[in-house]
C-alpha cells in the first residue's frame, strides 16, 4: 500500500534549504510513498523528548489528521524516545532519515552480499529502538526447566535474538570480504589498474559507467537507483586496460553504522588506484554534496597521501545555462577537473585522457635482467611499459624500461615469482 508522507527537517549549515527539502521528498518517493505535505521547520533548540516544540507538534497533528497521513518522515536523526513520542502525538508511523535510507536500501539490494549488508545495518538500527513503546516488551517469560527466577522480559529476549543474528551476519560478511580479497588478489595478478566511480547519489555515476563501458547498469533519475557494485574492463586511449567500478552513491548525514555495514562493498573504493569523483554540477547543493562524499571516503580510506588520488568530474553540464558553462570552463582548467555530460556524451574523450594521465604519472626508468626463456614477463614489459633499450645474451635479456609507478608495484610481484629475473641496482 502506498502511504502518504509528511516531511520536515532541520536545515544544515552550508546547505540549500530547497535542495535539502527536495532531497528528502525524493527519498520518500523512491520507496513509493505518496507526498501529501512537505515543510522546512526552523527551531532554536531541539527538545530531547519530542524533537519539536508543542506548537509545531499540534500543527502537524492537525495536518496529519486532516490529510489522513499514515507516515511522517523527519529529515533528522531521532532518538528512540523522540520517535516513540512523535508517534504517540501524531498517531501515525514516524521514521527518521536513517530509517528511510534503510527502507530504500532494503528494497534495492539485489545480491546476497547487499542484502546481508542491509540487514546488518537495519538490525543495528532496530536494536537501539527497543524502548518500551509497546506493552508486550514489558511482559516476562518464565524460567526454562529447572531454572528458577522470574525469567526474562520480552525486550531482553528480542535484544538477545537481534544480537545473535548480528553475530551470524557479521560472520557471513567476513566470508564475503575474504572472497572479495581473493578476487582482488586475482585481479592484481592481471596487470589492470582499478578505477572507482564515486559520488553523491543521483550524480550520474551509473549513466557515466554505461556510457564508458556500454554496460546496462540501471540508471534512473532517482536516488539510490543502484546499490550493488558493478565492474567492467575498459580500454583507455593509450591502450592501457583498466577495471572500472560503479559503487553505491553517498548521501549526507549517513550514519556510521551504515557505512560500516557497507564496508565490504566500499572496499572497492579503498583499494582503487584512482577515485573518480562524479559531481552533479547543476545542483545548487553541489559543494555541500562534494564535502559529504570526501568526508565519507576519508572515513573509509583515511587521509589521502596524494591529492591526485581523486579526479573530479563535473557531470550534467547539459543542464547549465550558456553563461554558467563559460564560467565553468574557467574553473575547470584551474582546478584540474573535467566537465562532462554523461547523457549526451560531451567531454567523455577528455575524461578518458585525464584518467590515462593520472594513472601514467611518475614514470620511472628501470634496469632489468630477465630470463630469456620467460616470454610471459617479456611480453608484459612490452605491453605495459616502454622498452628503451634491450641487449640479449646467452640466457638473459638486459632491458631499460620506462614504467608507470603504478605498474612498478605489479612488476615487483611478478619478479618475486621469478627468481631468474631481477631489477638491477
Amino acid at each position: 500500500m502506498v502511504c502518504p508522507v509528511a516531511a520536515q527537517w532541520q536545515s544544515g549549515e552550508g546547505r540549500d534549504d530547497a535542495a535539502r527539502l527536495s532531497e528528502i521528498c525524493s527519498l520518500a518517493e523512491a520507496i513509493g510513498l505518496e507526498l501529501r505535505a512537505a515543510e522546512v521547520v526552523t527551531y532554536r533548540k531541539m527538545l530531547p523528548g519530542t524533537f519539536l516544540g508543542s506548537g509545531a507538534l499540534e500543527r502537524f497533528r492537525v495536518l496529519i489528521e486532516d490529510e489522513g497521513i499514515e507516515v511522517a518522515v523527519v529529515d533528522h536523526a531521532l532518538t528512540p524516545v523522540q520517535q516513540r513520542n512523535l508517534e504517540r502525538a501524531w498517531n501515525c508511523k514516524v521514521i527518521d532519515r536513517t530509517g528511510l535510507i534503510l527502507e530504500i536500501f532494503g528494497a534495492r539490494a539485489k545480491t546476497r552480499e547487499g542484502q546481508l549488508q542491509v540487514e546488518l545495518a537495519a538490525l543495528s538500527y532496530q536494536r537501539s529502538r527497543l524502548v518500551r513503546s509497546w506493552t508486550h516488551l514489558e511482559r516476562q517469560r518464565g524460567g526454562a526447566g529447572f531454572m528458577g527466577g522470574p525469567g526474562e522480559r520480552q525486550i531482553e529476549l528480542d535484544r538477545r535474538l537481534i544480537d545473535q543474528r548480528i553475530v551470524k551476519i557479521k560472520r557471513q560478511l567476513k566470508d564475503v570480504q575474504r572472497t572479495r580479497g581473493l578476487h582482488r588478489a586475482a585481479r592484481q595478478k592481471v596487470p589492470y589498474a582499478t578505477v572507482a566511480l564515486v559520488g553523491y547519489t543521483n550524480a550520474g555515476k551509473s549513466t557515466l559507467f554505461n556510457r564508458l563501458t556500454q554496460a546496462e547498469v540501471i540508471a534512473r533519475d532517482q536516488l539510490f537507483a543502484t546499490l550493488d557494485p558493478t565492474m567492467r574492463r575498459l580500454a583507455l586511449p593509450s591502450g592501457r586496460q583498466i577495471i572500472l567500478s560503479d559503487t553505491v552513491g553517498f548521501i549526507s548525514e549517513i550514519p556510521t553504522d551504515l557505512i560500516a555495514a557497507f564496508r565490504a562493498t566500499l572496499e572497492e573504493v579503498v583499494s582503487a588506484d584512482l577515485i573518480v569523483h562524479v559531481r552533479d554540477i547543476a545542483s545548487p547543493d553541489t559543494e555541500a554534496q562534494a564535502s559529504d562524499v570526501l568526508a565519507t571516503i576519508k572515513h573509509l580510506k583515511g587521509e589521502f597521501q596524494d591529492e591526485e588520488e581523486i579526479l573530479e568530474v563535473w557531470n550534467k553540464v547539459d543542464l547549465l545555462t550558456a553563461e554558467q558553462r563559460r564560467d565553468l570552463r574557467n574553473l575547470e582548467e584551474r582546478q584540474g577537473a573535467v566537465a562532462i555530460s554523461a547523457v549526451e556524451g560531451e567531454g567523455i574523450e577528455a575524461l578518458l585522457a585525464a584518467i590515462d594521465r593520472h594513472l601514467g604519472r611518475e614514470r620511472r626508468i628501470l634496469e632489468l635482467t630477465v630470463d630469456a626463456s620467460d616470454g610471459h614477463l617479456l611480453a608484459w614489459l612490452y605491453r605495459h611499459g616502454e622498452v628503451l633499450e634491450r641487449s640479449d645474451e646467452d640466457t638473459v635479456c638486459r632491458l631499460t624500461v620506462s614504467l608507470d609507478a603504478l605498474e612498478r608495484g605489479r612488476l615487483d610481484r611478478l619478479l618475486d615469482e621469478r627468481p631468474g629475473s631481477s631489477l638491477s641496482h
